[in-house]
């Protein structure tokens, strides 16, 4: 069974960092493009940051670009996102999920990611 299973999650005062971790169990990620997505109270769910299975091409939206970092170790077969500098904007729940591609640099749209995991609360409170 395929599984995406975040961690990390929790409070943080503003400017404070959280890192978030996603492993996966049931297969490999070695050939899935990686995404954080988040979804805040009363909005839509919005892509945040991605990373092509090979690592060497990333993309991450506006709001977070210099705070946040995506980073995935294929060895354990897990995902991360350093979030660093939070604002309380960034309170969501935050979700991993997996688009799976045979090209090592591909990232793909936000609609094609259709692995998904359960979700971690971020809040930024103080």
């Amino acid at each position: 069974q395929m599984e995406l299973v975040e961690s990390g999650g929790g409070l943080v005062q503003p400017g404070g960092s959280l890192r978030l971790s996603c492993a996966a169990s049931g297969f490999t990620l070695d050939f899935y493009a990686l995404a954080w997505f988040r979804q805040a109270p009363g909005k839509e769910r919005e892509g945040v940051s991605c990373i092509s299975s090979n690592s060497r091409t990333t993309d991450y939206i506006d709001d977070v670009k210099g705070r946040f970092t995506i980073t995935r170790d294929n060895a354990k077969n897990t995902v991360y996102l350093q979030m660093n500098s939070l604002k309380p904007e960034d309170t969501a729940v935050y979700y991993c999920a997996a688009l799976f591609s045979f090209r090592p640099e591909y990232l793909g749209s936000w609609s094609e990611y259709n692995y998904w995991g359960q979700g971690t609360q971020v809040t930024v409170s103080s």
